[in-house]
């Protein structure tokens, strides 16, 4: 068997900053495994099946690529899953020091798990889920930051009453 990662997130929604992780971390490890946690107290856009089905949609024809979904610790998820690697993006030098917190936290949790951190292209490194909520929110295009499909559940879902 070879390295399985795990690349958690909301994904609320996947953007392309989030298909470019998911491409290069597919050009480092055997298996991606991406993760959708469903944190209900985050108050996601949409709900878990959907944000699976999009990046089913913007990942197609992705080889060694698994989508799933989970609740509670992130390292219960990589146990389960027999995973070696956590994959995280680190877009700026304010989501490092988060993301070296919580990987410390896993490595504390479980020693074997490494965590890798992965810069996105940077023509990404601004693009966050919720700035792409809040522009759409207010009508502002998205395209080009999001895959087509995504753009297009964007403006049905913020278009109801």
């Amino acid at each position: 068997m070879g390295k399985r990662a795990v690349y958690p997130g909301m994904f609320d929604p996947i953007h392309n900053g989030h298909v470019d992780l998911i491409q290069r971390s597919l050009r480092i490890f055997d298996e991606l495994i991406v993760a959708v946690v469903a944190n209900p107290t985050k108050q996601p856009l949409f709900p878990v099946n959907v944000r699976l089905e999009m990046i089913d949609e913007a990942t197609a024809g992705l080889p060694n690529l698994r989508i799933t979904s989970f609740d509670g610790l992130l390292i219960d998820l990589v146990a389960r899953e027999r995973a070696d690697v956590i994959v995280r993006g680190i877009r700026a030098v304010s989501d490092f020091e988060y993301e070296f917190q919580m990987a410390l936290m896993n490595r504390k949790l479980r020693d074997s798990v490494e965590t890798v951190f992965l810069m996105p292209h940077e023509k990404y490194t601004y693009i966050s889920s919720r700035l792409i909520k809040e522009v759409a929110t207010f009508g502002a295009s998205v395209a080009g930051l999001v895959p087509p499909l995504v753009e297009k559940r964007l403006a049905e879902q913020l278009s109801r009453p």
